[in-house]
């Protein structure tokens, strides 16, 4: 039996897919390919490319950002459904949307409670870093009134709101809100939003959360 392993840790989205599909081309004969993989996404777009082919594949996490993915590899079996090779790529998702849909995080102000205020931008730090760090990210982030402050420049957190949105978090800020501060030119993450959407997203949420 033949037997590979792809070591695809630290490889942006799609790599580890692209790797994997390579290394499955390159078997003689029935076997099993392992790849190495770092995240929970990687392991899920693996799953489903092995599926697309009509092969059978396992995850398993071995450890802090240590992912297995175990495919058995049989050579001459058709797919499945024998997917178009665009329609195979739009299964592979880069950001981890099926894991975060509905919940949208709303941050009314650059503070967090009430009391003193340096406490409360203290708190709304640490509440914009936790929000990074969490296993099940918000589909949605929506900064208004004085929330506008937190996306735009000079903000403490705008690494952290950077750091969601390169995952594909949707971080929208109020443009009355960006106007009536006087910041509109400043801001540095994500895109403006209008009351309409606002509204919107909120209604279509599952989970709504708020500092």
């Amino acid at each position: 039996m033949e037997k590979k392993i792809v070591d695809a840790r630290g490889l942006a989205c799609p790599l580890p897919v692209v790797n994997a599909k390579k290394a499955v081309g390159e078997f003689q004969e029935n076997g099993v390919l392992t790849v190495l993989v770092d995240n929970e996404i990687a392991v899920q777009n693996l799953q489903k490319f092995a599926s697309q082919k009509g092969l059978q594949a396992a995850g398993e996490k071995k450890g802090e950002k240590e992912y297995e993915v175990t495919i058995q590899v049989a050579v001459g079996v058709p797919a499945a459904s024998a997917p178009a090779e665009e329609a195979e790529e739009e299964e592979i998702s880069c950001s981890p949307d099926a894991r975060k849909k509905g919940l949208v995080a709303v941050l009314s102000a650059n503070v967090m409670g009430g009391g003193e205020e340096k406490l409360g931008k203290a708190l709304m730090k640490a509440f914009v870093f936790a929000l990074t760090k969490q296993d099940m990210l918000p589909e949605t982030v929506m900064c208004y009134n004085s929330g506008a402050y937190l996306t735009c420049e000079g903000s403490d957190s705008l690494e952290d709101f950077r750091a969601l949105e390169a995952e594909g978090v949707n971080i929208m800020t109020c443009g009355t809100c960006l106007d009536f501060y006087g910041i509109k030119e400043k801001l540095a993450v994500g895109t403006v939003t209008n009351m309409y959407d606002i509204v919107e997203t909120m209604e279509n949420a599952k989970t709504v959360i708020r500092p």
